[in-house]
């Protein structure tokens, strides 16, 4: 049954990635939002702290370009998720992005 989660599932059924682990200031990050298990996901909305960034997209992806301090802060993404007989709205679950300024590493300043 599709609605039946073992403990290899994950709770949500809609996954933000990172491609990127290091983020330096003035770099691109991408921001994929993807279906569980590859379901098809439309309508997608990007937040950031909560707040709404707009849309809906007609892709799956948010590219920050280039990346300032500002970025930084937990991001989710939300859209309709099609895997049986009707869409539904889910949201994922939140992803952490800490952008690192060029100067504040290494310089023996904390």
């Amino acid at each position: 049954s599709p609605d039946v989660t073992g403990p290899s599932c994950p709770a949500e059924r809609l996954v933000l990635q990172l491609v990127a682990r290091v983020l330096l200031e003035g770099d691109t990050v991408t921001l994929r939002c993807r279906g569980w298990q590859d379901g098809t996901v439309t309508g997608v909305r990007f937040y950031q702290d909560e707040k709404d960034l707009g849309g809906p997209l007609n892709g799956t992806e948010l590219s920050l370009s280039p990346l300032q301090r500002h970025h930084s802060g937990r991001y989710r993404c939300g859209g309709w998720v099609s895997s049986g007989p009707a869409p539904w709205w889910e949201k994922s679950a939140p992803v952490t992005v800490t952008v690192t300024v060029h100067g504040e590493c290494g310089n023996g300043h904390g």
